[in-house]
């Protein structure tokens, strides 16, 4: 399962995942966006990938989900949590609005569907990685909201990592820098760039970590940074 899978980080790591044979299944805001991404992964791999219109700002629709998923591709083995927003203006600017929906999307979003994936895949087994940001430990002037949901959720991916690592579940939470997508509006295309398939290989290689291994943290920055 891959939240925001319609796009950006989240396409890229549904569709590698597919290509890599795993059966995928993505969540989006939108109906089109969601059909339309399914449908060209599916063209891209042999994978069954399916889809349902979800915001994880909503615990409600969060175990609407994971219901659909349950349906529809039987056993749950492997949960992404990557639906994200950035809003950055300074906390004096930020409306409380902006600033609950930066917190209800990256993090407790990220509590939501972890707690679902937890009655399925404890004692079971199961991986829950987390996509965060080098903002969850590098506060930046304009991110009092992205800044607070991102060092909440490396908290929260932690405590999560030491609450279950006995009961055959493995977390992990990846911190990328700057990305090559459209999540905000600087955020361009340059070619130093974090392309986004590079966290996508990433997450792959976390899978195949060894069970009696557990990489619990992965920062990741551009090799070469624009000046």
């Amino acid at each position: 399962m891959v939240t925001g899978g319609t796009r950006g980080i989240g396409r890229a790591i549904a569709e590698t995942l597919a290509i890599a044979g795993a059966g995928v299944a993505i969540c989006g805001r939108t109906q089109d966006n969601v059909e339309n991404a399914v449908r060209q992964i599916t063209n891209k791999s042999k994978s069954k990938v399916v889809g349902k219109v979800a915001d994880v700002r909503s615990s409600t629709e969060v175990s609407g989900f994971f219901e659909y998923v349950d349906r529809e591709l039987g056993q749950i083995d492997i949960v992404v949590n990557n639906a994200g927003v950035g809003i950055f203006k300074s906390a004096a600017e930020l409306s409380v609005e902006e600033w609950q929906k930066t917190l209800d999307t990256n993090l407790s979003g990220v509590f939501y569907c972890s707690k679902e994936a937890l009655q399925r895949i404890r004692n079971r087994g199961g991986y829950i990685i987390n996509i965060s940001s080098l903002a969850g430990k590098n506060a930046f002037a304009g991110g009092a909201a992205y800044n607070a949901s991102k060092f909440g959720l490396n908290g929260l991916s932690e405590a999560i990592m030491l609450d279950h690592r006995n009961e055959n579940v493995k977390v992990s939470y990846i911190l990328p820098g700057s990305v090559a997508t459209d999540f905000s509006s600087s955020s361009g295309g340059e070619k130093w760039k974090i392309a986004p398939g590079d966290i996508a290989d990433i997450v792959l290689m976390l899978l195949k970590t060894p069970t009696r291994t557990l990489i619990s943290r992965v920062e990741v920055r551009p090799s070469k940074p624009g000046k």
